[in-house]
């Protein structure tokens, strides 16, 4: 009997070959011992786009295009100016098809998730295969793994609710990023790309963007007074924040006056922390772009590479936890990475109701060799965290006392440390972390004997000047955190369960969906801030308040996918609401009046007419006879209408920063008028040559 497994990538589909004995090279495919081994090269099927149904012209009438049922089509490749079919999806095709004619049962080792289900059954599908065929289910690419997983193999229809819960998510990002885009293209005359996840996505940077530009800093003071205990300083703060330095002075005159503070409260607690979670893949992209500054794209790559070299478990998961079984391999994996811990290992990360398709991310205890820098950064990441979760919980007394001058109340905090736990593994970070959660805590070897009523004579005392603060723009941590809870800003910790299960997107496409908004220009990276451009400003100015910029909507979409993956809800029902979902889009976005900006005109420095009017793309000459122009995007910039202003009616712009040369260098300069009408660019100290535009 022959078997055909195929494989997500070329690198698997060899391992896996290796393993069962199919050594014979051939093209597309491996042979040998009853096995065909081949692979997917990733999405080779997918949805076909409106114009497989009729629906080229962009028509308010066509919408919404509801397809019943969906095509499916080859993967698309863009040739000159049209799409044709990708040349090596159709050869890499051709030999899946004489691999599933050639066997009499299919075994499918795709990434065992959503997208991975999607690939084989779609491939299944067009061709149209009627084979029978089951499921390889791995977390690791060890050989142990793969040899374990061949030995447990599930049947096919086992996974029919992930693939109905992945075709579902498929189809509605085309049903409602195809009506969206076509929606507000038609109704504001313009090119338009939104989605059910890239949009509510950019209306949350462009919302905390603006809060942050438009925030009015407050200044506001407080009082502190230092005292001393069995040699040990007290810095306390005052708890009142006072709106005017006049009454701030009245406050500290009182203060100076009494020349002592008695201590109101004391309390004093001894307590445990527990280790951090073990990582799923946002933790993982968050925890890279706060101390690395890597982008999530980049940790997701890294974390697939390493999986990959079989040194860590399976990246895309949404589980922060291991099973009961996967535990008892514990001990022998920390020999493995050359570690030893205190018995009993905590059990913090140990849940088998809290896992999803897969465990949180591990190493799997090969030994790395021949890793990119970044890649052992990545890896070392994951084995420090493997190693703190399973360490004894930290241990510290806590003391907070509130002192009064009798008017005014203030407060001191302060922490002795006594066992560090699982803090010793990496015990600068952990420190620094420390710091950050409560900036006024002082961290001391041995706390000071303090008792309720005792006075302390005040040995120092100072106003500060303080400022009310924006919430800070986004980075791709927060974003990540944001995306993770639906919109809420909801602090990273075990409590956010319930915000969880809802987030936008999923583990394994929000790094996809942050890298897609970069590529069409609707947001960019400054410095390690997520900001919008000009045109995710102007997108989201138009969609601001309608549903398809809702991230809550977006959320409640992913948890009743999660239903259907879980055999809870009928895909069926969630295509009906999807539908009607589409439909009330579609009328919003249409019932947009078209853009009425009205441009103020320039005197034509060619023709001397006031006719040169801006417009999204060009400022050009209206004059019948006049072909004056000026394109507004310069080297990567859009120029602003106050750009085009100053250069029409000055003959040159202001300085123009972070232009990019054809090198990709960044440069600045201004952007001048020729006398032959075209325009160059001058800089501080020398002129450029002309460029027409």
């Amino acid at each position: 009997m022959t078997t055909c497994i195929i494989a997500e990538k070329p690198s698997v589909a060899r391992d896996i070959a290796r393993i069962v004995g199919a050594n014979s090279k051939q093209d597309g495919c491996l042979e040998g011992n009853d096995y065909i081994v081949t692979w997917a090269m990733g999405h080779l099927i997918t949805l076909a786009m409106p114009e497989a149904y009729g629906f080229s012209a962009y028509k308010a009438e066509d919408l919404p295009i509801r397809p019943n049922p969906f095509q499916l089509i080859v993967r698309q490749v863009r040739k000159d100016k049209e799409f044709i079919s990708d040349p090596a999806a159709l050869k890499q095709l051709k030999v899946i098809r004489s691999c599933f004619d050639k066997a009499d049962r299919i075994i499918v080792a795709t990434d065992a998730g959503r997208e991975g289900e999607l690939i084989f059954r779609y491939i299944y599908q067009y061709l149209n295969c009627r084979k029978p065929f089951d499921r390889l289910w791995i977390s690791s690419l060890t050989d142990k793994a793969i040899r374990e997983g061949l030995s447990n193999l599930k049947p096919g229809s086992s996974y029919n609710n992930l693939y109905y819960s992945a075709k579902s998510r498929s189809e509605a990002d085309w049903l409602v990023g195809i009506n969206a885009s076509r929606a507000l293209s038609i109704a504001r005359r313009g090119g338009y790309s939104l989605g059910r996840v890239q949009t509510p996505t950019l209306a949350m940077v462009c919302r905390r963007y603006i809060e942050n530009r438009a925030f009015s800093s407050v200044p506001y003071w407080k009082l502190s007074a230092l005292m001393e205990k069995e040699g040990v300083p007290l810095k306390t703060i005052g708890i009142t924040d006072y709106e005017s330095e006049a009454s701030a002075q009245t406050a500290f005159a009182a203060l100076r006056s009494q020349s002592r503070l008695q201590a109101e409260s004391v309390a004093r607690k001894a307590g445990h922390t527990s280790p951090p979670l073990l990582y799923d893949l946002t933790a993982l992209q968050k925890e890279a772009n706060r101390r690395h500054g890597f982008s999530a794209d980049k940790t997701l790559s890294i974390a697939q590479s390493l999986y990959e070299k079989k040194i860590t478990t399976y990246p895309r998961t949404g589980s922060r936890y291991i099973s009961e079984d996967v535990f008892e391999e514990v001990p022998a994996l920390l020999r493995k990475i050359g570690e030893t811990l205190p018995t009993p290992l905590n059990r913090h990360s140990v849940d088998n109701d809290k896992i999803t398709d897969h465990h949180a991310i591990i190493p799997t205890g090969e030994t790395p060799s021949g890793l990119s820098a970044d890649e052992v950064t990545v890896y070392q990441m994951v084995v420090a965290r493997f190693v703190e979760a399973f360490s004894p919980d930290s241990e510290e007394e806590r003391m907070q006392v509130r002192f009064t001058d009798g008017t005014n109340a203030f407060t001191w905090k302060a922490c002795r440390q006594i066992s560090l736990g699982w803090k010793a593994v990496q015990k600068d970070k952990a420190t620094e972390v420390e710091k950050k959660e409560d900036g006024d805590e002082q961290v001391l070897s041995s706390l000071p004997n303090l008792a309720e009523g005792e006075n302390l004579p005040i040995l120092d005392a100072e106003i500060t000047e303080h400022k009310t603060k924006p919430k800070p723009l986004y980075t791709e941590a927060t974003l990540l955190s944001t995306m993770e809870n639906a919109g809420k800003d909801v602090e990273e910790s075990d409590k956010r369960k319930a915000m969880a299960e809802c987030g936008i997107g999923t583990p394994a496409t929000r790094a996809n969906i942050i890298e897609t908004l970069i590529l069409r220009d609707y947001i960019r990276r400054d410095r390690k801030s997520i900001i919008p451009t000009e045109k995710g400003l102007a997108v989201y100015e138009i969609v601001k308040d309608k549903r398809i910029a809702n991230a809550e909507m977006t959320g409640s979409w992913e948890l009743t996918l999660a239903a259907i993956e879980a055999g809870q809800m009928p895909p069926e029902k969630f295509t009906q609401g999807i539908n009607s979902y589409v439909g009330t889009i579609c009328e919003e976005l249409l019932s947009l009046a078209p853009e009425q900006k009205s441009y103020p005109t320039y005197r034509c420095p060619k023709c001397g007419n006031e006719s040169v009017g801006i417009y999204a793309k060009v400022a050009k000459c209206r004059h019948e006879g006049c072909d004056f122009h000026v394109f507004r995007e310069v080297c990567g910039t859009l120029l602003t209408e106050d750009n085009i202003r100053d250069l029409l009616t000055t003959g040159r712009t202001t300085i123009l920063k972070g232009l990019t040369s054809k090198a990709g260098k960044k440069f600045n300069a201004s952007l001048v008028q020729n006398e032959d009408y075209t325009t160059s660019f001058e800089f501080e100290n020398r002129k450029g040559k002309p460029r027409g535009r």
